[in-house]
């Protein structure tokens, strides 16, 4: 596995119960050049965090200072893996000025991501978001450096991380 030339930021998008954060971090541990984890649920103000928990959608104006604290803290440490929802073109764009910035987006049928929010235990996300999450993302398409994973969970995490260093190393040696 080559991963001489990864980009510096790898952000591992999606909905809630797409894996994010089981796929970030095990993501970090396979690259063999030092990368870190970090979840951007832990950006959240409190008051987001109420939100969710109450099962209100939050809105942009709720999201640009949580958006801005992990582009801050992105930039000020790099070679990171970080979970993060980025449901918006608009958000990535965020996330990714002025970064070597690569985005994953894991993509899970509804049904699954259902199943997923239910059976969590302890998350401040209400599975009630779903939808509302739903609604909101924008599919990235015509934006540099991201690639689409289905996340349905036919294969096991080790397997699928394969997969990613594997397409994002094949996307830097074109």
């Amino acid at each position: 596995m080559p991963v001489l030339d990864f980009p510096a930021i790898i952000y591992v998008m999606g909905t809630s119960g797409s894996g994010k954060s089981t796929i970030g971090e095990a993501l970090a541990k396979k690259l063999p050049i030092g990368y870190a984890f970090i979840d951007g649920d832990h950006f959240h103000p409190p008051e987001n965090r109420e939100k969710m928990a109450k099962g209100i959608p939050l809105n942009d104006a709720d999201r640009l200072p949580w958006l801005c604290a992990i582009h801050d803290h992105a930039q000020a440490h790099k070679k990171l893996v970080v979970a993060c929802s980025a449901l918006k073109s608009t958000y990535r764009a965020i996330l990714r000025e002025n970064l070597d910035a690569f985005f994953v987006f894991l993509k899970v049928d509804r049904e699954i991501l259902k199943q997923r929010m239910e059976s969590r235990v302890g998350h401040f996300i209400s599975p009630t978001l779903l939808d509302s999450q739903l609604a909101t993302l924008e599919h990235p398409k015509d934006e540099p450096n991201f690639l689409i994973v289905q996340n349905n969970g036919e294969l096991a995490v080790d397997r699928l991380v394969e997969e990613i260093i594997e397409r994002i190393d094949e996307r830097g040696n074109e």
